[in-house]
């Protein structure tokens, strides 16, 4: 029997026991830089690149395909994720002896933070159901489909409808937790071939990434992913790629939507800007908003070269778009490009990573300047040239002039830079509590022809790389967090650092005006997203896990004055159990565990929803080897779920 084709897996990691540390204000001046870093930053301004984005199709909502039935492992059942050909540096996980070796400079190694507790009730949680889980996955459009791990998610709310993109589904939900739709392929929705034609042997394009935005003054979804052209033959990357926007062509979503797609490659291919390196790939968009535009960003990897940063990276483009014109499914969009963006001060240049757009309750925009968008990045990883893995600052970024986007020849301003901040690093891997892994065990003894014999070990999680995740703008403040490492009762633990700044006049004058750490003894807490209300009042959606806890959804509730307690919506009932911490799957190489890439917080009205992956299911090896699926709770080979939830803050 053919071995299923391996797959090399993508970035991050994920801990759990409750911790929350809160620090007060950081005030301006010297004193407001931790030890070991520079305070007097330097805030630039750049135009962009005036490009246009065209309308592909206008397309119904898909009606879903059925589900395969019987599900069971084909040939191929992975797909070569085609960013893995890419010389990419991941940040080195650091271990509870690596931090005590850094310990001679303690200004920049792992914060020490005390920890909170689980809360007894689950305050302010108003609806919690069960999400799309892997078996959705693999199952959707006749099992025409692959095994996927992580599955990213992207979430939006509004007009009573509740939207869940993953890798590499999606679907309705009413806001009672309803189904509203079946479950539909991101291949189908996007008007492609199915990622792997069963029966005709062909591979359709490579879709993954999806994040998604509910604008309440457009009152369009607006749903992007990252799109990779393939041989349909082989499967083989053929170097084009693309950011696929779909916007809803009215404010229900089931009414259709307009498809634009963007050249990524940036290879002067396509209408692109020629970059040096490139072809190039436009990995990990992320959707943000202000009153005027509509913003994608991305990191951009080299296919072949050494890149702008000489390891491959060429640094984070921005593309503002105008919203107006993509609401009314204008043809020809007006889109303006910054380039290649970096930071710069006294102590040199740090090329922007994960630049992460920020978006706003309802109309609660920044309008100063013309209409401003704030962005939020840090600068711990080593695709930032950062060889310590610790930072104590951040990166501020704001378009100004953003009604331009609405005029044929006016362009807004990019400007940017790092401001002093609390201390952060690159997390560990995130251990989990002891439970039933049966593909595990399976391996161990072959019980799947072809899979095994493999010496296998229950696999931690992936927690990330301290990239900055999800970005928030209200009540005049910019809200972010990360994932950090942090020592929590002696142990070294992943945890989350959280900012809340003042954005200034510029940049250059923004200052953190809150800041704190989430952690939990004994666990790691990971993956965070904040959303917050017009007034001020959020919650922040994130992973729970370790020794006292499976995979969990959790969240905390928080505001500027004080942060409560962590929350569980969806309890774990088992380990994750899939293919990418697997010795078997990945060999040659090293297993490369993975969770979540990101989650997701959004408002609607005066509720703030969440979502997250978890672990909804458990079963031992006797019920695996009679039903793979486990009563379709998982597939042969992955078990990840997601929980969405419906919180008053």
């Amino acid at each position: 029997m053919h071995l299923p084709q391996r797959k090399a897996l993508r970035r991050v990691l994920a801990p759990a026991t409750a911790v929350i540390v809160m620090s007060g204000v950081l005030a301006a001046g010297p004193s407001a830089a931790a030890p070991g870093g520079p305070t007097a930053d330097a805030s630039t301004s750049t135009t962009g690149l005036v490009r246009t984005l065209s309308r592909v199709s206008s397309e119904a909502f898909p009606t879903a395909r059925p589900q395969a039935a019987p599900l069971s492992v084909k040939t191929p059942e992975f797909q070569n994720d085609p960013r893995e050909a890419l010389a990419r540096k991941r940040s080195p996980r650091p271990t509870a002896a690596s931090i005590d070796a850094a310990s001679t400079a303690p200004a920049l190694t792992a914060p020490v933070v005390a920890s909170s507790q689980i809360a007894p009730v689950t305050q302010g949680l108003q609806t919690s159901f069960q999400g799309l889980n892997l078996f959705d996955q693999r199952s959707a459009n006749n099992g025409n489909q692959f095994t996927v791990e992580p599955p990213d998610q992207g979430l939006c709310v509004g007009n009573g409808y509740t939207l869940e993109a993953t890798n590499d589904v999606l679907r309705l939900f009413r806001a009672s937790g309803a189904p509203a739709t079946g479950v539909v392929d991101l291949n189908t929705f996007y008007g492609y071939p199915a990622q792997f034609d069963r029966t005709a042997l062909r591979f359709g394009p490579f879709v993954t990434d999806p994040t998604c935005l509910f604008d309440q003054p457009s009152n369009r979804f607006y749903l992007v992913v990252l799109t990779l052209d393939v041989d349909p033959k082989t499967g083989a990357n053929l170097g084009s790629n693309h950011l696929d926007l779909a916007v809803s062509r009215t404010g229900d979503p089931t009414a259709g939507f307009n498809r634009y797609s963007l050249p990524a490659q940036n290879d002067g291919t396509q209408g692109t800007p020629k970059h040096a390196f490139c072809p190039c790939l436009g990995d990990y968009p992320h959707i943000g908003a202000d009153a005027n535009g509509v913003y994608l960003t991305t990191n951009e990897y080299s296919f072949s070269g050494a890149g702008k940063e000489g390891n491959g990276f060429n640094g984070a483009q921005i593309y503002a778009i105008a919203k107006r014109a993509l609401a009314r499914g204008a043809q020809q969009v007006k889109l303006v490009h910054f380039e290649n963006t970096s930071l710069a001060d006294g102590a040199g240049r740090v090329p922007g990573f994960t630049v992460w757009p920020a978006t706003s309750p309802a109309a609660n925009f920044a309008m100063a300047d013309g209409g401003t968008e704030y962005f939020l990045s840090s600068i711990a990883n080593r695709d930032e040239t950062n060889g310590t893995g610790f930072a104590n600052r951040i990166g501020v970024y704001a378009i100004t002039g953003t009604s331009t986007l609405d005029t044929v020849t006016g362009t807004p301003s990019l400007r940017r830079a790092l401001r002093p901040s609390e201390v952060y690093g690159v997390p560990p891997l995130a251990e989990q509590k002891q439970g039933p892994t049966p593909l595990r065990d399976c391996l161990a003894i072959e019980c799947l022809p072809g899979f095994g014999p493999s010496s296998e070990t229950e696999s931690p999680l992936d927690s990330s790389d301290s990239r900055m995740q999800q970005v928030w703008y209200a009540a005049g403040h910019v809200w972010g967090a990360l994932g950090t490492v942090v020592r929590v009762d002696g142990q070294i633990k992943t945890g989350i650092a959280y900012f809340v700044l003042d954005p200034g006049a510029r940049p250059g004058a923004a200052q953190v005006v809150r800041q704190g750490y989430v952690a939990l003894a004994r666990n790691n807490v990971s993956f965070p997203s904040i959303a917050t209300l017009a007034n001020g009042k959020g919650v922040m959606a994130v992973n729970v896990v370790g020794q006292d806890h499976f995979p969990s959804a959790a969240f905390v509730r928080l505001n500027l004055d004080s942060t409560g307690p962590i929350s569980l919506a969806g309890r774990g009932v088992g380990p994750q159990d899939g293919f990418s911490g697997s010795a078997f799957f990945n060999a040659p190489n090293p297993a490369r565990p993975r969770w979540g890439d990101y989650s997701a917080a959004v408002t609607d009205g005066t509720s703030i929803w969440t979502a997250s992956e978890y672990i909804a299911q458990s079963c031992r090896l006797p019920e695996f080897q009679a039903d793979p699926t486990c009563g379709g709770t998982r597939t042969p080979l992955g078990n990840w779920s997601t929980r969405v939830s419906r919180i008053t803050p």
